[in-house]
């Protein structure tokens, strides 16, 4: 427990703790094109393969590729928006020095 490094800790040679892993904004803007693309080609392979059923959603019919499709769509949105989020949180960070 004591000697364990947590999650967020990187090990070095021999298993020492280096220390906690800061993610800058850069590193963040950088990673936030790839993972919208990433979302964008899952979505593709999910219209592509699944079939054109429907399925009860409510009572109504639906078609079952959309059922994904709109998982997907709010991960992105997650994406979108706690990139927002680290934005608003930088700029106040500067703002109060």
């Amino acid at each position: 427990m004591g000697g364990e490094p947590q999650p967020d800790e990187r090990k070095g040679v021999a298993g020492t703790v280096l220390g906690p892993v800061e993610r800058t904004g850069s590193d963040l803007e950088r990673r936030f094109p790839v993972a919208l693309g990433l979302y964008v080609v899952l979505a593709a392979l999910i219209w592509f393969t699944m079939g054109e059923g429907k399925v009860l959603v409510m009572g109504r019919a639906v078609e079952m590729r959309l059922v994904p499709l709109i998982v997907i769509g709010g991960l992105a949105l997650r994406t979108v928006l706690a990139r927002q989020a680290d934005r608003i949180r930088r700029s106040g960070e500067k703002s109060s020095f």
